[in-house]
């Protein structure tokens, strides 16, 4: 089994600045992709961004150019820094991991609890 335990969420204002982190413990393979989801009441989890363990990423367009995802490989950390918040950024954010356990093995995916991150005046 894997763990998932997120970290760093909150209040902030409008241009503020938050990191979240998400620390991964457990029975955790090589071949993973990390990522963070964003989701608000009402509507579905969408994706914000992923990392592969080659710490290859893919963004939303949305946050573009203002968050950053990256990864501790030997910590089995990913951090998501999210600068420039806005209003519309305000969601609770899930860490996922998805992993195989062999090359064109069957996939599995795990999620954090949540974190709420609120970006208001």
């Amino acid at each position: 089994q894997v763990q998932l335990v997120e970290s760093g969420g909150g209040l902030v204002q409008p241009g503020g600045s938050l990191r979240l982190s998400c620390a991964a413990s457990g029975s955790i393979s090589s071949l993973n992709v990390m990522g963070w989801y964003r989701q608000t009441p009402g509507k579905q989890r969408d994706l914000v961004a992923t990392i592969t363990n080659g710490v290859s990423t893919n963004y939303a367009e949305s946050v573009k150019g203002r968050f950053t995802i990256s990864r501790d490989n030997a910590k089995n950390t990913v951090y998501l820094e999210m600068n420039s918040l806005k209003p519309e950024d305000t969601a609770v954010y899930y860490c996922n991991l998805v992993q195989r356990r062999i090359r064109g093995g069957p996939s599995y995916s795990y999620w954090g609890q949540g974190t709420q991150v609120t970006v208001s005046s």
